[in-house]
């Protein structure tokens, strides 16, 4: 049987925010608070006060927690956290110890994609891959409603492989923080989008004014968001030959830009096996609240 009611807590480097949903999706408390940076004690302390505060309004109920990085499975600790000050750290020992009660949990991508699958863009979809594109890319699997983390944990994350059927100009591609080149995160994240722009000559706007400019007509900006649907749909094309989901739900800043929803599965085609291709390519639903939604339905 489903839990009454369930708690999600999205810890996030500058924000930690909690909510208690029903087993109807009903919001029955939400809170956020400011993260306290460089300071693991404090960070649990802040988790703990905040599950505290959202059982008072709606009572007890199980927790989940979606995190930057992942749960190592060979050592238990965080790795590849961007919240570094959660790297290393026993965050899956000390945090069910400090609550009283066990807890589990999830990168926050897959958080994101198990929302959107739960009751999000892409309920009732079998095979769900949700990508958040915004200061850089991430990815989960959900199959009927369970996240998929993989044998190493690192289930979804593609943003780390190459480019596929790289271009002309685009061979070895930019650094990577990751200390290779060429990445998808270099080609599909905001920024990247925007220095693109920047490098052929439009100056420095974001993501989002790049996109409104190709709507109004630029020139420059069309070409730059032309070139950027390409890359999406060369980078998609590869979790669908492999994965063949559902629906591909998007998140995160980039994903506000409308045409890429009618562009990218128009360009993908060429790069699939099949002769008809029913992947959908959606928004997400839930927006910013798709990660804390998303770690509340870990206990389903």
């Amino acid at each position: 049987m489903m839990a009454a009611m369930r708690i999600g807590i999205d810890l996030g480097g500058t924000k930690i925010e909690g909510i208690a949903l029903d087993r109807e999706s009903r919001v029955l408390a939400r809170r956020r608070v400011t993260t306290p940076r460089d300071d693991y004690r404090e960070t649990m302390a802040a988790i703990v006060a905040l599950v505290q505060e959202i059982e008072r309004e709606a009572g007890s109920g199980t927790v989940g927690v979606g995190i930057p990085g992942s749960i190592s499975p060979v050592t238990g600790l965080v790795r590849n956290a961007n919240s570094t000050w959660l790297n290393g750290k026993p965050l899956a020992q000390d945090l069910p110890e400090w609550l009283g009660r066990p807890v589990k949990f999830a990168n926050d991508a897959n958080c994101f994609a198990l929302s959107e699958a739960t009751d999000g863009a892409a309920a009732g979809a079998d095979v769900v891959f949700g990508v958040i594109i915004g200061t850089g890319t991430g990815g989960g699997v959900v199959v009927h409603r369970r996240v998929i983390a993989g044998a190493n944990g690192i289930a979804g994350e593609w943003g780390h492989n190459p480019l596929p059927a790289p271009r002309d100009g685009e061979r070895p591609g930019p650094p990577c923080y990751c200390g290779r080149t060429g990445c998808i995160e270099t080609f599909l994240s905001g920024p990247a989008l925007a220095r693109d722009y920047a490098a052929s000559g439009g100056g420095q706007l974001s993501a989002m004014e790049i996109a409104e400019r190709a709507a109004a007509g630029d020139a420059l900006a069309l070409t730059c968001l032309d070139r950027y649907e390409d890359r999406m749909a060369r980078a998609l094309c590869s979790i669908i030959n492999v994965l063949d989901p559902d629906a591909i739900v998007l998140g995160g800043g980039v994903s506000n830009i409308e045409r890429l929803y009618t562009s990218v599965p128009q360009r993908w085609a060429p790069f699939i096996a099949p002769d008809r291709i029913t992947t959908r390519l959606v928004r997400a639903a839930h927006g910013d609240s798709s990660g804390v939604r998303g770690a509340a339905w870990l206990w389903e």
